[in-house]
């Protein structure tokens, strides 16, 4: 039981949608972005390395958009499976109900605010 109404989770459902598109969306573009560049550009020559580096760093950065927007993708699809299960709205890793207003902000969270925080702490980089 998620504790929360038909209706509420039908917003939510829509919510997840909407940012579903934009992803696929911004996704799309991405890569769209990435053919036109490796069209546009010219050969780099071996003294180029300031624009060799200047493509690396737009390619990383494209690289760190698609891979940000693929792994909200998942979340999504994991939060449709949790509705579909009947596991929606509640933390999993302490089981507590995540309230109403987390999930309306961010209807993909998988964790309430205390387990998310102990998450971010214990995934930071360079904790190992």
């Amino acid at each position: 039981m998620t504790g929360l109404s038909e209706k509420q989770l039908a917003s939510l459902r829509k919510k997840l949608d909407r940012r579903e598109a934009e992803l696929a969306a911004e996704l799309a573009s991405i890569n769209s972005e990435a053919m036109e560049e490796a069209v546009r550009l010219p050969p780099l020559e071996a003294g180029d390395t300031a624009d060799q580096a200047e493509a690396r760093t737009l390619e990383a950065v494209r690289d760190g958009e698609a891979l940000r927007d693929a792994l909200e993708l998942r979340r999504i699809a994991d939060a449709r499976e949790r509705m579909r299960n009947g596991s929606y709205g509640r933390c999993i890793d302490c089981g507590v109900q995540i309230p109403r207003e987390r999930l309306e902000v961010q209807p993909s969270s998988e964790r309430c605010v205390p387990c998310q925080r102990l998450y971010e702490a214990h995934h930071r980089p360079g904790n190992a």
